[in-house]
């Protein structure tokens, strides 16, 4: 009667503490991957748009700059793709977040358009790039020293730190793992977790403890909760799901248009000159990936419009559209948090009765529903935000009113293009 029957399973404790330490290092890696290649955009950003603007004796902020800028950026991200080993990875804009790992030939390519893109000034965060380039050294890595640990089992690791070095929280990743947390039944939901968000957690340690991350735009607490603030929020999110819904109409036919240019190098040269122009109408807020930008919006309520935020979103809108179906090496979601942003802004500036915390979280959860189909990763994100556990409720009445709005409808993603020519003869 003692025996083990096939439907009883036993949690394997050691092994889970004997890969403990595997899975802080895991963690610590990537937290650490993501801060160095972010220092070192921030660093070549200094250097572009301070020290280098002003030996030429332009603004940074000056119209030429920017379409300069741009303009070069797009050049050499372009001929990275074309001959960088790899091409610096498969198109962001045809990938999902979590994608099957590329060889780690592919990471210095990735990683340096990677570093061009964000120190550029372009429309798309580090999300995809960062993602593909840790599961690539942590799977190369972890088959050839542990390989009796599956890929797979790998890739979780590798997706778990980096999330949870991305925003600062493991929770973000416990959200997400719970959605894909498959497999045998009988093995406790805790189990499959505990390895992942081990490295989670460290990668969030370490990213909290020895950076300045922080995603709240440090807007004051109000009161809200009641059935009113409920139904504002629903209304607000589903009217910005409805926009982030038109983006993903257009996105696949945007991609396919705009890759009738061959050639990586002319493809993206052209785009960096769009973005450029972009940048110049909506000037530099509308620059960058977004998050230092959406701590600037709480400054210019005073002086800005309802439409004024508005314009602030399109344009940042149809700059991560062209930028995303161009090629740039760079994700949809920090961009998505500030066009959110920006159109709450809008909605408190054109109707003060809406809370502007309530406002301006459920449309960050809108667009962001419509930009990843994660409702978690939505909720968690506007609650990082603007962080008052009052608003939760609210959110979550308006994330589930967005799902419903997205659902069924063309995901921001572009079906993959078959490009013989794309590498030309030097492909490697």
């Amino acid at each position: 009667m003692n025996a083990i029957t096939d439907d009883e399973f036993r949690v394997p404790v050691a092994r889970l503490l004997a890969m403990t330490p595997v899975g802080i290092v895991v963690g610590a890696f990537c937290a650490v991957s993501l801060w160095a290649l972010s220092a070192l955009a921030g660093v070549l950003q200094r250097l572009v748009w301070d020290d280098l603007s002003q030996a030429v004796g332009l603004s940074a902020d000056s119209s030429w700059w920017i379409l300069l800028v741009l303009t070069v950026t797009g050049l050499l991200v372009g001929l990275v793709v074309r001959y960088a080993p790899g091409h610096a990875g498969p198109d962001p804009a045809t990938t999902e977040l979590v994608a099957a790992p590329e060889p780690p030939g592919t990471v210095p390519g990735l990683a340096v358009a990677l570093v061009l893109m964000l120190a550029g000034g372009v429309s798309l965060g580090p999300e995809n790039p960062i993602m593909a380039i840790n599961a690539a050294l942590v799977v190369a890595a972890g088959v050839k020293y542990l390989p009796r640990t599956a890929v797979p089992e790998w890739v979780g690791l590798s997706t778990s730190a980096t999330i949870g070095a991305m925003f600062g929280t493991p929770v973000s990743a416990a959200l997400l793992l719970t959605e894909s947390a498959d497999g045998d039944r009988r093995i406790p939901l805790w189990n499959r977790l505990y390895l992942p968000l081990v490295a989670a957690a460290t990668g969030s340690f370490v990213m909290l403890r020895f950076t300045d991350l922080d995603l709240s735009i440090g807007l004051p607490a109000e009161d809200v909760g009641g059935v009113v603030d409920v139904l504002l929020a629903v209304a607000v999110a589903v009217v910005v799901a409805a926009v982030g819904v038109a983006a993903s109409l257009v996105f696949d036919p945007l991609h396919r248009f705009v890759h009738r240019l061959r050639n990586p190098v002319v493809l993206l040269t052209v785009a960096g000159v769009v973005l450029g122009l972009l940048g110049v109408l909506g000037g530099p807020i509308t620059l960058f990936k977004g998050l230092d930008e959406l701590k600037e919006l709480p400054g210019e309520l005073p002086s800005t419009t309802a439409a004024g935020f508005v314009a602030m979103a399109g344009v940042k809108l149809v700059a991560l559209l062209v930028a995303s179906t161009a090629g740039f090496r760079g994700g949809r979601i920090f961009p998505a948090v500030f066009i959110g942003a920006a159109l709450g802004f809008g909605v408190h500036a054109l109707w003060t009765e809406v809370p502007l915390t309530l406002a301006v979280t459920a449309a960050v959860v809108g667009i962001v529903v419509a930009a990843t189909r994660n409702g978690w990763v939505s909720l968690f994100l506007a609650l990082a935000v603007v962080p008052q556990m009052n608003l939760l409720v609210p959110l979550l009445f308006a994330t589930l009113a967005a799902w419903l709005v997205v659902a069924n409808r063309p995901e921001l993603r572009a079906e993959p293009i078959d490009e013989p020519d794309a590498s030309g003869p030097h492909a490697a």
